[in-house]
């Protein structure tokens, strides 16, 4: 872990075990730091210009996340997003977003459509993959958002860290997938009419697209 990352940068404002997990968890989902990859707490303390106090605390924040794993006698380190890992963050991300869906039909569905249909027009002037993905990804993240549940808003981010981090292990595959903003937008509209059962159907057909894209051919 020796190029420079733009994630990984001294912190300017004290630092706090928050602050350092959430440095390192967008390093992780944006590639700078690999799956697989081993985190040394010196390298990493000398990089954020931070203690070892603080960053042990952040550390075991993100393996409680399940983003790190520690094994005994030999380290802390990034997950590897195997097939089954794959498999099992979708099925949880699956059912935040769709309690979440159920939530934000309930509070401003036509202020939620607005706001989503919003992200789709950015996300058809996206005009490359990483691009795409990211505005992809903020969907998603305002769909949780717009529930008002902190709580689902928490875990989806870490499922959201580890869907990028498919995205990059995967970017070929993912690349080949045609234009989703019509499938986005068909949700927004779902949402709009306050229609819960085609939302939810709507939301389970593009998580199992979203996975059928993301696994590597068996």
């Amino acid at each position: 872990m020796n190029k420079t990352s733009r994630y990984l940068e001294p912190l300017i404002r004290e630092s706090t075990p928050s602050i350092i997990a959430d440095k390192i968890r967008d390093a992780i989902g944006h590639g700078d730091i690999p799956a697989g990859a081993q985190l040394y707490e010196a390298d990493l303390a000398r990089t954020l210009g931070v203690s070892r106090g603080p960053l042990r605390e952040g550390l075991q924040r993100l393996t409680q996340e399940g983003l790190l794993t520690s094994v005994r006698n030999r380290g802390v380190f990034v997950i590897e997003m195997t097939p089954d890992n794959v498999r099992d963050m979708y099925l949880l991300r699956s059912a935040i977003e769709r309690a979440a869906l159920g939530l934000l039909l309930k509070r401003d569905p036509s202020g939620a459509r607005d706001r989503l249909t919003d992200i789709c027009i950015e996300m058809e002037k996206a005009h490359d993959v990483p691009a795409r993905s990211e505005v992809d990804i903020a969907f998603h993240e305002e769909l949780v958002a717009l529930s008002g549940s902190e709580r689902l808003r928490r875990v989806h981010r870490t499922m959201i860290t580890e869907t990028r981090m498919c995205i990059h292990a995967l970017a070929e595959s993912y690349a080949l997938s045609d234009d989703r903003v019509a499938e986005h937008q068909a949700i927004a509209d779902a949402i709009a009419k306050a229609d819960p059962d085609d939302a939810d159907r709507l939301m389970v057909e593009h998580m199992d697209d979203a996975l059928a894209r993301l696994m590597p051919a068996e």
